[in-house]
């Protein structure tokens, strides 16, 4: 074998690591379980983009995943590597043995590389593939990072609040006292005394009631239909936010079932496919009746409409595309449009959360300041009289 194919392969561009777990929460990189190891997003990209490159080089796939195997690192998609050398060399087809791992090769995975081997361009949707994970990847990790930038913030500045009120206002307040008791204070010294009493006493509490309030939440999000529908529901309506989740959403819908019809895959099964791998249910529903109207014989742009995930343009551009036969090519168009419509809203989003986070910080410092410099200023302007 050539040298320069025993080396290790190129690894492609960085493939943004968002926040998956296949279990339906999200915590973290994009990670695929597998015993006691874990397959991150990117790493499943990386192995796609070098097995389309020893398979364009005219290796054989047994050798090529054998090559890829002996280049890993320890670890889970290095023995998914030595699991689907066995069973290919035992005369499995590549995406029959990727469905033993389905934690990591999920439906829309296996089936397209099945496309790929009915139609013999295996390299082809293998490089497709590898584009396709990078890419909504990508997206879902500017979302998320959008979203979560908020609540680090706040989470920060709650936690610098409770320090104070722990640790600093208590120091204060033998000062206070002596100098004439809590009654002759002005009422926001008052009012932040009474908050830091009552914090030191019950903070325990409210730890407890958030940490029951979250996990209350993720039980009915997992098990109650009617709750998750309005969360989902309520996601969308977020001002800035809701743009930004709906326009993911749409961005996605239209990059998965383009590429899958651009694989070969059947309209259904796409759909089908699409389906399950959708979250919001609202979203599930409107793909739900984009199956029934093709299974009934009609097209795609009725129902889509009638959804209210799809806008006007959306809607016009797969009916050109069902119409004209390149129905994979507009898909790819819309996903295309709304990914840089994600990009420009996240740049918006920060645009309006920062001052807006800025002006409620400065209001509470303020308060604080003004409420532990009051008594002092206070004794001040009554010394000042006495001369």
């Amino acid at each position: 074998m050539p040298k320069k194919l025993q080396r290790k392969l190129p690894v492609p561009k960085a493939a943004a690591v968002a926040t998956v777990n296949r279990g339906g929460g999200s915590t973290g990189e994009s990670r695929f379980s597998f015993g006691r190891s874990r397959v991150t997003a990117k790493a499943l990209a990386e192995f796609t983009s070098q097995l389309a490159v020893l398979l364009n080089a005219g290796i054989p796939i047994t050798k090529s995943l054998r090559i890829l195997e002996g280049q890993m690192p320890p670890g889970g998609m290095k023995r998914i590597a030595a699991g689907l050398v066995e069973d290919v060399e035992g005369g499995t087809a590549l995406s029959e043995a990727m469905t033993k791992h389905d934690l990591v090769f999920d439906a829309l995975y296996t089936n397209m590389i099945r496309a790929g081997e009915a139609g013999g361009a295996q390299e082809e949707i293998l490089n497709r593939l590898s584009s396709f994970l990078e890419q909504s990847e990508t997206i879902k990790s500017r979302v998320k990072g959008a979203m979560a930038y908020p609540i680090a913030i706040m989470s920060v500045a709650s936690l610098v609040l409770l320090l104070v009120f722990a640790f600093v206002i208590p120091k204060f307040i033998p000062v206070f006292e002596s100098m004439g008791g809590k009654d002759s204070m002005h009422w926001t010294t008052r009012l932040l005394i009474d908050m830091a009493d009552h914090l030191k006493v019950w903070w325990w509490v409210y730890l407890l009631v958030v940490a029951l309030l979250i996990g209350l939440h993720r039980v009915l999000l997992a098990k109650v239909d009617g709750y998750r529908s309005f969360v989902h529901k309520f996601t969308l309506k977020v001002p800035v936010f809701g743009t930004l989740v709906h326009k993911s959403l749409v961005a996605r819908f239209a990059r998965t079932f383009g590429t899958l019809i651009q694989s070969g895959v059947p309209h259904l099964e796409a759909l089908d496919i699409l389906r399950d791998s959708t979250r919001n249910v609202h979203m599930k529903a409107a793909v739900a009746d984009v199956q029934g109207s093709i299974r009934e014989g009609a097209g795609f742009a009725v129902p889509m409409g009638e959804s209210g995930m799809f806008d006007d343009i959306v809607v016009n551009m797969v009916d050109v595309g069902e119409q004209t036969g390149e129905l994979d090519r507009m898909l790819n168009k819309v996903a295309d449009r709304y990914e840089t419509e994600v990009d420009r809203t996240i740049e918006t989003a920060f645009k309006v959360i920062e001052p807006i986070l800025l002006v409620v910080m400065a209001v509470v410092v303020g308060f604080i300041v003004f409420a532990l410099f009051m008594p002092l200023l206070t004794m001040m302007q009554g010394m000042s009289r006495k001369k």
